[in-house]
């Protein structure tokens, strides 16, 4: 564990959780099942039952858990219902789905998409739901971020109270700025503590383990013998490096990466994600890949024709009808049109290609008027050239996918107005959250 001057990570966050218990009269923590809140709850339980204290725990169930991170958490709060007060809830609320370009977020537990939820509504003692909602704060389809923030001061009801965050500054830079960024305003802070944060008069939150690794995360679980999520075990023996394992939010930025696990942890629930989620089997098969570079190289076993079908077939059906309106406008402006080259590139298509091209030996009017029509007569699946000049090829047309080129102006497209005006609609339906 990292070392202070005189005490470990570990001595440095049992003294201030015993100071969040002085000063304040309610205790909660934000739950997810992870390997950080999971230290975080585990130290809070401790404390809370040698004190004989209550500890408020808020799990928000995004509905695409794995089975046995719920087995993990049923077993946290049902073991220490001694000194726990849970809430489980499963409110429809809205978070990133970063594998959409079209849909941008995704709304867990939404009513109408009940028969295709990923899995039954729980049916524990402790789950809130539209049926049994306490929370006067609770908005539609409202931000998860925004409702933990109102959870705590629902659960003080007015008294001084700590919301715990189980977060460390080394896990992102996202994380180092929640916590790194607070530091910057003395204000926010209760009594200079640089772990906390204000969130209103009588809230804070606390991030006691902010200055943890991951490595003391683990040594933590070993050497106290505490309970932790038997996920990260799978994770190990599949070769995931332990600062890239994630459990929560599936389909965010972070999380994202452990998809190509789930359906081989989770067959039976994969086969549900997919049909939920916008985009999650592209982000399973292609999170691990430089999807987004133009270096990306063929996969084995597959034509520039072939992938690009494929990768048709990946995505969600309004995004993949953008796509193919865009490619069969430019085959057909190919074999129709034609377009004007210089003689060098004339003649090595003539010497590489030349059963798939028509020279019309007319000269276009566009530029100086030099140069003649060139015409195809297939789809070349790449070539050379390609890199060079705008040609009819299927690895140009698979690399707008690629590169999440909706615009398409890989293959000299411009924003048509359509595009604009959906561009505009997305924008404005977002731009509050």
């Amino acid at each position: 564990m990292k070392i202070y001057k005189n005490k470990n990570v570990y001595e440095a966050t049992v003294e201030r959780l015993n100071f969040i218990f002085d000063e304040f009269d309610k205790v909660c923590i934000s739950f997810s099942g992870g390997k950080d809140s999971g230290v975080v709850l585990n130290m809070a339980i401790d404390i809370a039952r040698a004190r004989g204290r209550k500890l408020g725990v808020l799990f928000i169930d995004l509905e695409a858990f794995y089975p046995i991170t719920i087995e993990y958490i049923e077993k946290m709060l049902t073991e220490n219902e001694d000194v726990l007060e849970p809430y489980w809830v499963c409110l429809p609320m809205e978070s990133p789905n970063s594998l959409s370009y079209l849909d941008p977020t995704w709304i867990w537990w939404e009513p109408e998409k009940e028969p295709i939820w990923v899995r039954p509504m729980p049916k524990n003692k402790w789950v809130i739901n539209l049926k049994n909602n306490p929370f006067y704060f609770y908005k539609e389809n409202m931000p998860f971020e925004e409702f933990i923030k109102y959870f705590t001061q629902w659960y003080g009801a007015g008294a001084k109270t700590a919301q715990l965050v189980g977060i460390r500054t080394d896990e992102s830079l996202n994380r180092f700025r929640a916590i790194g960024g607070s530091q910057r305003k003395q204000e926010n802070h209760y009594k200079d503590k640089s772990y906390s944060k204000k969130i209103d008069n009588n809230c804070y939150n606390f991030y006691p383990i902010y200055d943890w690794t991951t490595k003391d995360d683990w040594i933590y679980y070993g050497k106290y013998n505490k309970p932790y999520n038997k996920l990260y075990d799978l994770f190990y023996k599949a070769g995931v490096p332990i600062d890239k394992m994630r459990v929560d939010e599936p389909f965010g930025n972070e999380a994202k990466a452990g998809l190509n696990l789930f359906k081989v942890i989770a067959p039976d629930l994969w086969v549900r994600v997919v049909n939920r989620v916008s985009g999650a089997n592209f982000g399973n098969i292609y999170s691990g890949n430089k999807i987004m570079s133009a270096r990306y190289t063929l996969p084995k076993n597959h034509t520039w024709k072939s992938f690009t079908k494929f990768l048709l077939s990946t995505l969600p059906p309004d995004t993949a009808k953008m796509y193919k309106t865009k490619f069969i406008k430019f085959i057909k402006y190919w074999q129709r049109t034609g377009c004007p080259m210089q003689d060098d590139f004339i003649k090595e298509l003539g010497e590489t290609v030349p059963e798939d091209i028509v020279n019309t030996h007319s000269f276009s009017k566009r530029g100086k008027g030099d140069k003649e029509v060139i015409k195809f007569k297939r789809i070349v699946d790449e070539h050379p050239l390609d890199r060079k000049q705008d040609i009819l090829t299927w690895k140009r047309m698979a690399m707008c996918i690629i590169k999440n080129d909706i615009i398409c102006k890989g293959l000299s497209f411009s924003i048509t107005k359509d595009l604009t005006l959906r561009q505009q609609k997305i924008m404005e339906k977002y731009k509050n959250l």
